[in-house]
Formats: structure tokens, C-alpha cells, sequence
């Protein structure tokens, strides 16, 4: 693994933590799903409500020709006017910002490899925090991005899922109406408390 990539997969280099200091930081597998070629939506369902946060970490591409598409969650099925977000952008020659609200996802606003580049993956990573209360609207952030040979992308995110409802499934899609290519891996993680 390239050190970039295992920056990025142990969440915790450059000030990038998962739980404030003195949390606990026991990472435990869910599960993980592949990219065939034959699906766009990736799903995790019956997550136990037995930690306090958890983490998905995104290596993926798509099979169709754009050269970024967006990421886009959604928690329990919900297809409601109930999400909203913002993000921080930059490519290396220019920054920008941006944030929507009342949609019905999640979404990173590009930022993850299409198919257009071979050989091209991006990564991310998508925690989300007291997922299992009853008593909170959920909120999420990532980090994402995609080196194309000197033309890559990086991402900051934030983003609320405005119900109380302990989240039980996540869905990941792309706008690109393809499908996630082979060599795309999606690890969900929970993170226990002190």
C-alpha cells in the first residue's frame, strides 16, 4: 500500500482524528464490500448499535467515461428532503467552497475517480458520529480525493442527516450512473468509546 493510502486508512496522521484525544480508538470490522463491475450501490445493512462512531473507508473508481463523480450516502433509506452539507475543495491551483441544504443525500460534489482515468482510485474516508442515539440529528465528515497525475483533487466535508433515528443501514452511490468498478473496496468500521 502506497503511503498516501495508508495515511489516509489509518485515519489518524496530520491531525486527522477520528474521536477527540483520551477517546478510545478500538477500531472493529463491520464488513466490506467489492466493486464488481455490475452494481452502483453499495450497501451495509443491519449495523449493530454497539459503538459510538462509525467509519467507512472508500477506495474506489467507477466504469463510466467522467473523470470525477460524486459520492452520495444515504442512512436508512431515507429519500426525504432531510440531509444537508457542506465542503472545502481545492485541486492545487484553485479553491472553492460550497454547501446545500434540504436534499434527499449526502453528496461530496465530485471529488472521487470516474472511469475516465485508468488505473485511477479514489479515496475516502466517511465517519459518522453517535450514529446509534435516538436523541440526536447525525452528523458526518470526510475526507476524499483523487491524484490524476498531477491533476487530483482533495476534499474537507461535513454533512447532517436530520433525523433522531439510530442509523441501522447505509447506502453508497456515485452520480455517474455507472457501476463500481473491480478493485473498489468499501470497509465499515466501529469505533468503540473509552
Amino acid at each position: 500500500m502506497s503511503p498516501i493510502l495508508q495515511t489516509l486508512a489509518n485515519g489518524s496522521a496530520y491531525g486527522y482524528r477520528t474521536l477527540a484525544a483520551g477517546g478510545g480508538t478500538a477500531f472493529e470490522s463491520i464488513a466490506t464490500a467489492t466493486g464488481t463491475g455490475s452494481s452502483g450501490t453499495v450497501t451495509f445493512s443491519s449495523i449493530p448499535s454497539t459503538y459510538t462512531s462509525l467509519q467507512l473507508r472508500i477506495l474506489g473508481k467507477t466504469t463510466d467515461s467522467n473523470g470525477l463523480v460524486s459520492l452520495q450516502f444515504r442512512f436508512n433509506g431515507d429519500t426525504a428532503s432531510n440531509y444537508a452539507y457542506h465542503r472545502l475543495q481545492g485541486d492545487g491551483a484553485t479553491a472553492s467552497a460550497s454547501g446545500s441544504a434540504s436534499q434527499t443525500l449526502i453528496e461530496s460534489v465530485t471529488g472521487m475517480a470516474g472511469g475516465f482515468y485508468a488505473d485511477v482510485f479514489g479515496a475516502a474516508i466517511f465517519d459518522v458520529h453517535d450514529y446509534a442515539s435516538t436523541t440526536k440529528n447525525k452528523t458526518t465528515r470526510m475526507l476524499l480525493g483523487t491524484d490524476r497525475n498531477g491533476g487530483g483533487i482533495i476534499q474537507l466535508h461535513s454533512g447532517l442527516w436530520m433525523q433522531t433515528s439510530a442509523i441501522t443501514s447505509i447506502t453508497v452511490t456515485q452520480n455517474g450512473g455507472a457501476n463500481w468498478a473491480t478493485g473498489s473496496v468499501f470497509s465499515l468500521y466501529g469505533i468503540k468509546g473509552a
